[in-house]
């Protein structure tokens, strides 16, 4: 049988039968993490924050930024109120809530209400499609579960843009009772939804039962369709991939897969896969290109650590470590990269360590150094490295110490001052408060400077006596700041003889670098990151000729301890 177009769209009856995308085809962007993923352990948003996000979400094309629950706290009470002041240019806020309570009149219940009343463009509410929740949750009957559905909607339709109904734990419900699950997408399609959204709210669906669901879904209904996907068995994306092949048109997700248990799907994946991977359009212009740093913008933001192995784009997204691998990108990037990094907006590293071969040292360094020209000084470099790493050491994120290491095998480093001693002296009071207070001596072309300064800690201690006593040679270390300190126990089993690596991250406001250090001694290993993190920063002055004041020249000679 030959296909039949469809007179609207343009579109076949056999394409749209099976939901495969069409050229261009746009799948919306519904972004929930402001209240799926507020549901996050250890999230907590403060207003600021969330208007925060908001607005970084507008200015990437997200099509529906979900705020949060007007009826559950006073909060998201406000976020509304301050939202509706604002003006957003790509997205539609959007307000959530669930259907009226049993038993109660829609104009009657409190939640409905306040959902009318948020100012909020885009109403989204849940119901059930699970009779078991409607039995044990609800405590009602079937036939009353439906009319909360249909009553709740219809109070909810003269207040709004846009209506979506979450059909809550449907593909569960389907497995369950087929009928009843699909009842009530056809009472959410009678009374007025826009949108109605298939979730997978217990998250342990497979795909396969995720297609089959929306096929159903599409039988019975012809209101669009939307998916909800959580992450508790590892498949939030490929359920929500899955949907979108089969016929859905809107993506729900947070970023960063924040969300209740194990997250939500994270639409830093889902998107890049949507438009890469499977041809839609998603987001405004540059919207797929700023992904990357919208990942990391909300990591900050809820104060948690950014997961470097996230796909698309997490730090080690598109890093290469094992030197055939790194020969073969040189060659020809697709051997081992999927996309490109800088379509969603991250970048390409090589990283250098103990598996190294020539190609990871000459794409990390090999330019700068001429290393290509000098295969002796190659092989010198490599072997430092792999021993430097037998030792504890790890350079794959420590960029500033690598240099450091080269220009050392290459005769080129010079130092900057001689350390003649320091001293930590930690002070813990029978109150339990403690002091710690750090000394140290050094020389700066035959000049000597003792200085003393306390600190959070025996570290921050030790590292401000340094600059202090750095200050008067080399005044640009002034706008140096740590921007992040890390310390891994490298052989545990030695216990409180165990040696461990640190990594110093800092920051004159322009650039980052890291170094590291290893020791069986905490200090002694804080020690040799932080003099590689001073080295190199007033390496870097030099070579730019941007030293400043009385830092002009090179002092000393020796070297640091």
């Amino acid at each position: 049988m030959k296909d039949s177009k469809d007179s609207k769209s343009g579109r076949t009856r056999a394409a749209e039968a099976d939901g495969s995308p069409q050229a261009g085809e746009r799948v919306l962007v519904y972004d929930t993490t402001l209240r799926d993923g507020a549901q996050s352990e250890h999230v907590s948003f403060s207003l600021e924050d969330k208007l925060d996000i908001a607005r970084c979400l507008d200015e990437i094309g997200v099509d529906f930024i979900e705020g949060g629950w007007p009826g559950s706290n006073p909060k998201d009470l406000e976020f509304f109120e301050v939202a509706r002041k604002m003006r957003f240019v790509n997205a539609k806020i959007a307000a959530f809530g669930s259907t009226r309570h049993a038993g109660v009149a829609s104009d009657k219940d409190e939640n409905l209400r306040l959902l009318a009343g948020s100012g909020a463009p885009a109403l989204t509410i849940f119901g059930k499609s699970w009779d078991l929740h409607v039995r044990s949750a609800l405590r009602t009957t079937l036939q009353e579960n439906l009319d909360m559905i249909r009553s709740s909607l219809k109070f909810l339709r003269p207040h709004c843009e846009v209506l979506v109904y979450d059909a809550e734990h449907f593909f569960d419900g389907l497995r369950a009772n087929e009928r009843y699950a699909l009842d009530t997408l056809r009472v959410a399609e009678e009374a007025g939804a826009d949108w109605i959204v298939l979730c997978d709210t217990n998250g342990g669906s497979l795909p396969e039962q995720v297609e089959y669901g929306v096929e159903k879904a599409r039988e019975a209904v012809r209101t669009k369709l939307g998916i909800h996907t959580h992450n508790d068995s590892g498949l939030a994306v490929a359920n929500a991939l899955a949907a979108v092949r089969r016929g859905c048109r809107q993506v729900q997700g947070t970023i960063n897969g924040l969300g209740e248990r194990c997250g939500n799907a994270d639409l830093t994946t889902v998107v890049p896969a949507l438009v890469l991977k499977m041809g839609f359009r998603c987001l405004g212009e540059g919207g797929l290109q700023a992904m990357t740093q919208t990942s990391r913008y909300v990591w900050e933001v809820v104060n948690l650590p950014a997961r470097d192995n996230q796909p698309f784009v997490g730090r080690s997204a598109f890093a290469h470590k094992g030197g055939v691998h790194v020969s073969a990108i040189l060659r020809n990037a697709s051997t081992y990269e999927h996309a490109d990094p800088a379509a969603v907006g991250n970048e390409r590293r090589f990283l250098v360590s103990e598996l190294s071969g020539r190609s990871n040292l000459l794409a990390v360094a090999g330019e700068k150094f001429g290393l290509a020209d000098r295969p002796d000084k190659m092989r010198q470099v490599l072997e430092q490295v792999r021993r430097k790493e037998a030792q504890g050491y790890a350079y794959e994120a420590a960029d500033a110490s690598l240099e450091i290491l080269i220009r050392k095998v290459l005769g080129t480093h010079k130092t900057f001052f001689k350390l003649l001693g320091f001293r930590v002296i930690v002070d813990v009071r029978q109150d339990g408060t403690e002091m710690c207070e750090g000394t140290i001596r050094i020389e700066v072309g035959g000049e000597q400077e003792h200085t003393a300064s306390e600190g959070n800690g025996p570290v921050n201690a030790l590292d401000g006596a340094l600059r202090k006593a750095l200050y008067r040679f080399y005044p640009e270390l002034k706008d140096v700041t740590l921007a992040d300190y890390k310390v891994r126990v490298i052989n545990a089993k030695a216990a409180t003889m165990a040696k461990v690596l640190v990594h110093i991250t800092s920051t004159d406001g322009r650039h980052r670098w890291t170094t590291v250090g290893a020791s069986e001694n905490i200090l002694e290993a804080s020690w040799i990151a932080l003099v590689d993190s001073v080295e190199y920063k007033l390496m870097r002055e030099r070579e730019n000729g941007t030293a400043g004041k009385g830092a002009g020249t090179e002092r000393g000679g020796a070297t640091a301890g």
